[in-house]
């Protein structure tokens, strides 16, 4: 599956395969224990999404929710993306030195990590990574983020 036309996590969970509802469902419940107040699941991009509500934050570029985090089955991977972490080079710098540590191959994209099976994943770092961002920090970092772009795109 690249993209799902599900509606609901449970549609979502119900179109994967045996094996591969498994590791996303263990991927979810990490996030989901690890996940700070103020966030919610719910479907976007066809992918399980992690976001700020749009009655907590409206300024997005695009007028959907804030994506902080999400859980995709790709055609030959599974991927977790973590905004946070790709948003801010000292918590990129910090994971990656982390998850060298857990001794697992690591394959990042620019806001994901991808893995063709549970036991490539450190867990406990996704659930690290997942918990590091308060509401609050992540609004903050992304409205920078948006600043920095458009002053970019002036010059």
């Amino acid at each position: 599956m690249v993209k799902s036309s599900a509606k609901t996590v449970a549609e979502y969970l119900a179109e994967l395969s045996p094996e591969r509802r498994k590791d996303i469902a263990a991927l979810r419940a990490t996030i989901r224990r690890n996940l700070p107040k103020g966030y919610v699941e719910t479907m976007q991009f066809g992918m399980i999404a992690y976001v700020v509500p749009l009655k907590r934050y409206r300024g997005t570029y695009n007028g959907a929710p804030l994506l902080y985090a999400a859980l995709a089955a790709q055609k030959n991977h599974g991927a977790v993306y973590l905004q946070n972490i790709y948003g801010d080079p000292a918590a990129r710098d910090w994971f990656t030195a982390e998850y060298k540590k857990t001794g697992k191959r690591m394959d990042v994209g620019k806001s994901c990590v991808r893995f063709r099976r549970l036991a490539d994943v450190p867990l406990d770092l996704i659930g690290e990574a997942v918990a590091r961002t308060p509401v609050d920090d992540y609004i903050a970092l992304y409205e920078d983020a948006r600043r920095t772009s458009l002053r970019r795109a002036k010059r």
